[in-house]
């Protein structure tokens, strides 16, 4: 097959670099406008990274792990680290617009770009579901504490009601009576139980149970995402300037209050507890991923790029350690499983007034993360639009406010209506997954680039030969997970020897808790790593995107099956996409001289 009808064909570097505007074929006159510095990029990472994670699922990762969450962060953050630095080296050679997609393409090519754009929708446009849901929980508590109560009925999504009122139902059933019953269940699903019963109902089995706060905040953010770049920043500084006073503050208060016998025991439910809440605490840090989808909006996208996303993660792992580790010191970890943490530690401790400072902060604070997500998704999707493999319209550059109008109109219908309807734990994990896959496929494509750091750019990753340390730190790591996790490991035993069947639920939540389907992604991992182990010492690659590669892969494999099984669908769905639309129109696969 020709490399131009090849699925896997590449575009050079010098092509993505010589790509027209948007607006080259006549759409509009105008195109995007550069006006960000490295102190606005930082401040886009910092909004994105500091909103979600730190007010709202943090608590819920402590509640799993205990005060040794904090180390998860850290963990976390050097998972990034590798990633952020291959981001950056793709960001300083190839300074423009799509992100992690721009970048398979140039490495992987054109499917592997294509599957990377798809999950990028998920990254952002569902990331953005989970912040627009808890921004409501923040506001409708606001609401309430000034005197304003919002029907239960439209405060959350269809699924989270109907969810409390089939566990109060299941109680009903087994024999309880209905006192017994919502006694027996938590508080999150009896209020999804009075919300179902208090809503019209629209049909025998269908109550109007919607969650209009995140509906009404997605239109506000995606209309001043549309007016433009230059106003966007500008809100964006003004609220991330906000949030940090307010994370300040909280540190400074908290830390009078904290007991440091709330810090033991450390690690209640051992690493497997700890690794509970990957999908949370990574979930936090997919913000500096969304600066690179801005390059084309930067002043010196080469210089500050790089620099911006190394200061955002710094800054931000530093903030969450110390507040996770004040939040833990506060209360005890086994009273955190609730949507808003801050507010209610503050409430615990009798500092009433600093608990709704939080909560209104929070609702500003929480916004600019849904800002910069609104930001950075048309921008994929013009980037793919430019290459053929979406409609030209999604690539219209709006001729007064120099935004990609469409695809801006898109991303908000994406984002607004299942936040209406969705439970946020399903989208905490879909969009940890799809974030993961890009950063995994970001960190393999350094290594086909630039394996031996050789590159020309003016940022590059550090070469240090993976030929011995590779297969070494895999060996110690195998160790350590033999000996320190006894307890997981014997459940691998039993999963993966088919003792406890194909596969296992929770019999009331009903999420999959084990069985061989649930192993199968570590299993593959474990022959990733043999594999890649053998080509580090083979081909001398370099150490620190290797490192990045596997450790996004194990993050991965800490999802479970029902989130891979959701995320193959997804897939499926975009390869249909694009065998029906992208391979034909694909502006590579017509013009061979411009593949690499």
């Amino acid at each position: 097959m020709s490399s131009e009808k090849s699925l896997f064909r590449r575009k050079t570097i010098a092509a993505i670099l010589q790509n027209p505007p948007a607006d080259h074929e006549g759409h509009s006159p105008g195109g995007l406008e550069r006006h960000l510095t490295v102190r606005d990029l930082t401040a886009l990472g910092i909004a994105a990274i500091i909103g979600a994670g730190i007010f709202s699922t943090i608590g819920k990762a402590s509640l799993d792990g205990g005060p040794a969450v904090s180390l998860l962060f850290v963990f976390t953050a050097i998972a990034c680290a590798f990633s952020a630095l291959c981001y950056a080296q793709f960001a300083a050679t190839i300074p423009v617009s799509g992100s992690a997609y721009t970048y398979a393409y140039a490495s992987f090519g054109e499917l592997a770009a294509w599957i990377i754009g798809w999950a990028l929708i998920m990254e952002y446009a569902v990331g953005n579901i989970v912040v627009a849901i808890s921004w409501s929980d923040y506001f409708t508590g606001l609401m309430d504490g000034i005197g304003l109560h919002i029907p239960l009925w439209l405060t959350m999504g269809t699924q989270t009601g109907h969810a409390g009122y089939e566990a109060v139902q299941t109680l009903v059933q087994s024999g309880k009576t209905l006192a017994e019953a919502t006694a027996a269940v938590s508080p999150a699903q009896l209020d999804g139980y009075k919300a179902w019963m208090q809503a019209p109902a629209l049909t025998d089995g269908l109550h109007l149970v919607i969650d209009l706060p995140a509906f009404a905040i997605t239109v506000a953010i995606t209309a001043l995402v549309y007016v433009g770049i230059k106003e966007s920043k500008n809100a964006s500084n003004l609220l991330v300037l906000l949030k940090l006073i307010i994370v300040f503050i909280v540190i400074v208060v908290g830390a009078f209050y904290v007991n440091p016998v709330n810090w033991t025991p450390f690690a209640p439910n051992g690493v497997g507890g700890v690794l509970k809440g990957v999908s949370a605490v990574f979930f936090a840090y997919i913000g500096f991923d969304a600066i690179s989808t801005t390059a084309e909006e930067c002043k010196n996208p080469q210089r500050d790029l790089p620099k911006a996303m190394m200061y955002a993660l710094i800054i931000c792992t530093v903030l969450y350690v110390i507040i996770t580790l004040v939040l833990t010191g506060m209360v005890s970890y086994k009273e955190l499983g609730v949507g808003d943490p801050l507010s209610f530690v503050f409430a615990k401790v009798g500092l009433s007034r600093l608990s709704g400072l939080v909560a209104v902060s929070a609702v500003f604070a929480m916004a600019s993360v849904l800002l910069v997500f609104q930001l950075g998704q048309p921008r994929i999707w013009l980037t793919m639009s430019r290459d053929g493999l979406l409609p030209s319209v999604f690539s219209r550059i709006h001729p007064r406010f120099h935004t990609p109008s469409f695809a801006t109109i898109v991303t908000g219908c994406f984002v607004a209506i299942p936040a209406l309807i969705l439970n946020m734990d399903l989208v905490v994990d879909l969009t940890s997954i799809g974030t993961l896959f890009a950063f995994a496929l970001v960190c393999g494509g350094i290594l086909i680039i630039d394996p031996y750091g050789q590159s020309e750019a003016r940022f590059k990753v550090p070469y240090i030969n993976g030929k011995w340390l590779v297969p070494l730190i895999l060996l110690v790591g195998a160790f350590l997970i033999v000996r320190y996790n006894a307890a997981s490991n014997h459940q691998f035993w039993l999963d993966i020897t088919g003792q406890r069947g194909w596969i296992e639920h929770d019999a009331l939540s009903g999420k999959v808790t084990g069985g061989f389907a649930h192993q199968i992604p570590t299993l593959v991992f474990f022959l990733f790593c043999l594999a890649l182990s053998v080509l580090s010492f083979r081909k001398r690659l370099s150490l620190l995107p290797t490192l990045g590669l596997l450790i996004n892969l194990y993050l991965m494999t800490e999802l479970g099956i029902s989130n891979w099984t959701l995320f193959f669908v997804w897939l499926l769905i975009g390869l249909a996409v694009y065998f029906t639309y992208g391979y034909k129109n694909s502006k590579l696969g017509r013009t061979p001289e411009l593949v690499a």
